[in-house]
């Protein structure tokens, strides 16, 4: 299984290339998370992430290979914007390529919830 893992600063521009494509691949999954113009009920400019950045990628490879041993993918990519993310532009993308397309959606929708709960990443809004 590949894993390409990148946290910085810069914009996430799509689409982003798969992060593995072969003639095993039958699926890819993709998920990308903008920055929406509310949060808990008040409206938002954007906002403003932070990390401990040796850790998070850490636990970002942890999460993935753990949920690899119950749903092997061939490849995974994850990118998370750092700063200030303004309203509409991505905070973070997401890509699983498989061999079927069950494999990438469990993943990528596992990674997700694991992501929030234990990756050290914090936001704040901006108003």
């Amino acid at each position: 299984m590949q894993l390409q893992i990148h946290i910085g600063p810069e914009p996430i521009v799509r689409p982003q290339p798969a992060p593995v494509i072969d003639a095993g691949v039958g699926a890819l999954a993709e998920f990308t998370g903008l920055a929406r113009g509310e949060e808990n009920g008040a409206s938002i400019g954007g906002l403003i992430y932070e990390a401990y950045q040796p850790m998070a990628e850490r636990e970002i490879a942890r999460i993935v290979t753990k949920l690899c041993g119950a749903r092997p993918v061939l490849g995974v990519r994850v990118v998370h914007r750092l700063g200030r993310v303004p309203v509409g532009e991505a905070a973070i993308y997401v890509a699983v390529v498989a061999k079927h397309r069950a494999e990438a959606f469990a993943l990528l929708a596992g990674f997700m919830d694991l992501l929030k709960q234990d990756v050290p990443i914090w936001k704040t809004d901006t108003f």
